[in-house]
């Protein structure tokens, strides 16, 4: 039979818990979440990778491990491709999977935000930062594409920027603007 401290100690930590998962809804993503629904069918359905095609792979290997920190998890063949998993410096939660060789058509690349965004299908990745500004001044030295101007979008109380890697994949950079 638990003591009376133990229960104390277990409502505690829960609540704790239930506090900082709130704290990661709200602060993290600047709007209230909706609960989430363990009881769904398709509640195993969760967010892993985002697939990038370049037409070289080490080039790619190289840009995405030194203009953005990521990190290579794993490499592998497939056909005529050759394939790998990155993530950020900091975090696991996310992976770019890279996606070289085989038959290709060249991606457009854009210097007009505006233009990009009149094109039907994938238009660009998302990843949250802290500070825009001094990401953006890192990506400056670092020589990495900016398209465009960083702007604040009030609907969604972001601040953004684009970055595009050398194969016009574009990436947008987004600061949470805390009201």
């Amino acid at each position: 039979m638990k003591t009376n401290m133990e229960i104390s100690l277990m409502t505690a930590m829960f609540a704790l818990f239930i506090t900082i998962a709130n704290a990661q809804h709200s602060d993290e993503t600047g709007f209230k979440m909706p609960a989430l629904n363990p009881q769904s069918k398709l509640a195993g359905l969760n967010g892993n990778h985002v697939g990038v095609r370049v037409p070289d792979y080490a080039a790619a290997i190289k840009w995405y491990t030194e203009k953005l920190d990521f990190r290579v998890i794993h490499q592998w063949d497939y056909a005529d491709e050759k394939l790998a998993y990155l993530a950020p410096a900091n975090t696991n939660d996310f992976w770019l999977e890279i996606l070289a060789g085989g038959k290709l058509v060249e991606n457009t690349k854009y210097d007009d935000l505006g233009k990009s965004l009149e094109e039907a299908g994938y238009h660009h990745i998302c990843m949250h930062v802290t500070n825009l500004d001094a990401v953006l001044a890192e990506m400056k030295k670092r020589n990495v594409t900016i398209v465009g101007q960083t702007f604040y979008l009030e609907a969604i109380t972001r601040r953004l920027a684009f970055i595009q890697d050398p194969w016009g994949n574009m990436i947008e950079l987004a600061e949470v603007v805390k009201k």
